[in-house]
């Protein structure tokens, strides 16, 4: 059996996968200074970025949620890898031959089929699609297309196929491929009844790719009117590759001028992306049979770059019937996810992107983008006009409806912006308005679903212990200067730190990256280790000391961009003389309190130990002087 990866290879890997191109086809990276990029953490929700990746050194780490590591481990945690399929997804893409120990066994996989074999299969099932929609067979789909506006250039583009009538087209081919059944059905694209069959079948489809570009599922629209299944739209089950919550069809065609223009514009289909893109907003994406959700937004602002506030737009189109009415609503409620403004654009006509770009061509697009109005204005404009505002009460009850609204805004600093376009709206003082919206604050919810007020906090059970300063307290940035110097510049550091001792440390997390740094030979050994800092992050055992490590390899140095050796000979003379001068105080205090009369001996040793720290500090000092 074919045994581990040879560590000279996955050395290579690393070496040739720059972490910045990894990265950037998940996150929108902007420059932060000393050789680092920054942008929105993929994995936490966050309206400031804080999430820094310093291509120098292959390293990614997140200030806000503690998370790090290199290319391997932000694959690993990206896409739910395991570390094999990791390296092997990069030796692929960079072409790097991995060779294996003999006489090794491979790590054990997690059960069911890897995720390379699931997006190989889609794949292969998607150019099988594509291939089908220039048969006989698929006349109609093709008729669909073409009566949308769409032809073989289009459906090319966007890689639209035709799933064949025949039960087990799809389910053959795959055989074919050498899938086993238990792959398809993983993969969504087989279903398992008494027997195998393909789960889609007579159906217009479109791929569904995520960010990179790799097909993870399939929208499938119905055009046969004997279609034993009667929803209009099919679309692939959740898989462990698929999650509906966290996809947006055309994101992967979308996502470079989302982040060229900080603009995204979010549709309701599949062709209304098409027609959008062939009409020149290359902005636009779609949920895939759900509703926008908290989950869509976040992947929207990763590519967005939303955390500069004002700075992108996100505009929704809706319909203008009663359903559109509703999915403005539901995207007002999660407006607050983004930092960027929100806008709606509705054609006055009633038509969506697709039939507007048919019956009147490209510029209508992009006008009705061009045409979009703030989202907030759009839906207390549906609200108040519910109501007939030339009557007394009907002014009241629609102020009372829409400032309920305005007082679930969460940014406290939009609420006085919309109290008075409402005031404006329903024809009333603003300080009226202003006094309906503090009042539907106060009456806001009080209990839960089931009318129940929320349990009191438990009393504390125990005594807490004492908190640890925060890793970035400025009473210990020395330490944190001095352990950035040794993770990102070994080399520079060289015999710097020999006189370095544990003890330097006072904070139980630097103190263990420095043992860590000891029991693997040193900064010298890392001089010459391109996986230096890797090396280090994989020793520790406790997740903070593995966090901490990855973030003092990615976070600039405060004074200087490219240390030479005086300045680190300063730095780890100053961090020594610290230590001496912690020393110097509890000397000092212990002599306070001890009697020269009743313990002479005692006081003596103390006294000329003290003279002896503050020659040797004062040593430190001269000497880090001297280097500055």
């Amino acid at each position: 059996m074919a045994g581990r990866i040879r560590e000279e290879d996955i050395a290579e890997v690393r070496q040739k996968a720059r972490i910045d191109d990894v990265v950037s086809s998940y996150v929108t990276l902007r420059p932060a200074g000393g050789g680092s990029w920054k942008g929105l953490c993929p994995f936490h929700d966050e309206k400031s970025p804080s999430f820094h990746v310093t291509p120098a050194r292959q390293f990614w780490h997140c200030f806000g949620c503690g998370e790090g590591g290199d290319v391997f481990t932000f694959l690993m945690k990206i896409d739910g890898l395991s570390f094999v399929e990791a390296v092997e997804r990069l030796a692929e893409k960079y072409a790097v031959t991995l060779r294996r120990e003999e006489g090794d066994v491979r790590e054990e996989r997690p059960r069911g089929p890897q995720r390379s074999r699931l997006l190989e299969a889609h794949r292969v099932a998607q150019q099988f699609y594509a291939e089908h929609l220039s048969g006989p067979d698929a006349r109609a789909a093709r008729q669909f297309l073409d009566e949308r506006g769409f032809d073989q250039a289009a459906a090319e583009r966007f890689g639209v196929g035709f799933a064949p009538r025949d039960g087990e087209a799809l389910l053959g081919h795959l055989r074919q491929k050498g899938f086993r059944d238990e792959e398809s059905v993983a993969a969504g694209l087989v279903a398992q009844g008494r027997s195998a069959y393909d789960r889609f079948r007579g159906r217009l489809l479109w791929p569904i790719r995520d960010a990179t570009g790799d097909t993870i599922g399939f929208g499938a629209r119905r055009i046969f009117d004997d279609d034993r299944i009667e929803a209009k739209y099919l679309n692939t089950p959740e898989t462990p590759i698929y999650k509906k919550s966290q996809v947006l069809y055309g994101i992967d065609l979308a996502r470079r001028d989302i982040a060229r223009t900080s603009q995204a514009v979010v549709v309701e289909g599949y062709t209304d992306v098409m027609a959008c893109h062939l009409a020149g907003v290359p902005t636009a994406v779609a949920t895939c049979g759900t509703a926008f959700g908290d989950e869509h937004a976040r992947v929207l602002r990763r590519f967005l770059h939303d955390f500069e506030e004002f700075r992108g737009e996100v505009i929704f189109t809706f319909d203008g019937d009663a359903a559109g009415q509703k999915a403005a609503l539901r995207a007002f409620g999660g407006d607050q996810n983004f930092v960027s403004q929100t806008y709606v654009a509705v054609e006055p006509s009633g038509l969506d992107p697709c039939d507007l770009r048919l019956q009147k061509g490209d510029a209508a697009v992009r006008e009705l983008v061009a045409r979009r109005v703030p989202l907030y204005r759009f839906v207390l404009s549906n609200v108040v006009g519910r109501y007939d505002l030339d009557r007394a009460d009907g002014r009241v009850d629609a102020l009372r409806e829409a400032a309920r609204l305005v007082s679930s805004v969460r940014d406290r600093s939009k609420v006085e912006a919309f109290a008075r376009e409402l005031a404006g709206m329903v024809g009333v003082d603003v300080e009226e308005a202003r006094l309906e919206v503090r009042r539907a604050a106060a009456r806001g919810p009080r209990t839960d679903d089931r009318g129940h007020r929320p349990a009191a906090p438990a009393e504390p059970t125990e005594t807490p212990r004492p908190q640890l300063p925060d890793l970035r307290d400025p009473r210990i940035s020395l330490e944190r200067e001095t352990l950035k110097l040794v993770i990102q510049h070994p080399g520079v550091i060289g015999r710097s730190v020999a006189e370095v001792e544990p003890h330097d440390f006072t904070h139980p997390t630097y103190r263990a990256v420095w043992e860590i740094v000891v029991a693997s030979g040193g900064p010298s050994v890392g001089a010459h280790d391109p996986g230096w800092a890797a090396g280090l992050r994989d020793a520790a055992t406790d997740p903070a000391v593995s966090s901490a490590i990855s973030a003092l390899g990615v976070e600039p140095l405060l004074t200087v961009k490219e240390p030479d050796t005086a300045y680190v000979s300063a730095h780890v003379n100053r961090l020594r003389e610290l230590t001496v001068l912690r020393r110097v105080a509890d000397l000092k205090s212990r002599l306070q309190r001890t009697n020269p009369v009743d313990h002479p001996t005692e006081y003596n040793r103390m006294f000329g130990e003290l003279v002896a720290l503050e020659q040797h500090r004062r040593a430190l000092r001269e000497l880090a002087m001297g280097e500055q």
